[in-house]
């Protein structure tokens, strides 16, 4: 099955620029809670794999609440730049998985999640606190910990699936 694994960095950049510099890693943690929604969302489709899905969910939530700990934007600036660019961000996000079977969704966000964890790291470079690069690292771990789970249920969900067809 060949799936358009898009770039979620260039596909969510013109909300991205919209956010202040400062406020972008916040931002960055809003997402992660609309990919949480998404997995449970998977949980209630997919309930004989909830329990891992909801994993997922959690882990999603769990980077939020860890990146909003060392990156907090509460200026009003930031909160109404953040607050204009989220859902149309979400929509976009939630757009890329309209057309697509559910083995084809949980293939682009297993890919996402990899990108995510990408993303983290890529911060490392320019974060000098060593607790801040600690959580970024682990947030990046979070990330990759999701798309190992799912790269390991796929094949099963494709034979489901084909079984279904």
């Amino acid at each position: 099955m060949a799936v358009n694994i898009p770039d979620f960095a260039a596909l969510l950049a013109p909300y991205i620029g919209t956010v202040p510099a400062e406020a972008v890693p916040a931002f960055l943690a809003r997402l992660e809670r609309t990919a949480a929604q998404r997995y449970r969302q998977w949980a209630e489709d997919f309930p004989e794999h909830a329990p891992g899905l909801l994993e997922c969910a959690a882990r999603e939530d769990l980077i939020a609440d860890e990146v909003e700990g060392i990156y907090p934007a509460t200026e009003a600036a930031q909160v109404k730049a953040m607050d204009e660019a989220l859902m149309p961000a979400r929509d976009t996000y939630y757009a890329v998985f309209a057309q697509l079977s559910p083995v084809e969704q949980l293939t682009v966000q297993a890919n996402a999640e990899r990108q995510g964890a990408a993303a983290w790291r890529n911060m490392l470079p320019q974060e000098q606190d060593a607790a801040h690069r600690a959580v970024l690292e682990r947030c990046a771990r979070h990330e990759e910990a999701s798309a190992d789970y799912l790269d390991q249920l796929l094949p099963q969900l494709s034979r489901d699936q084909a079984h279904q067809a």
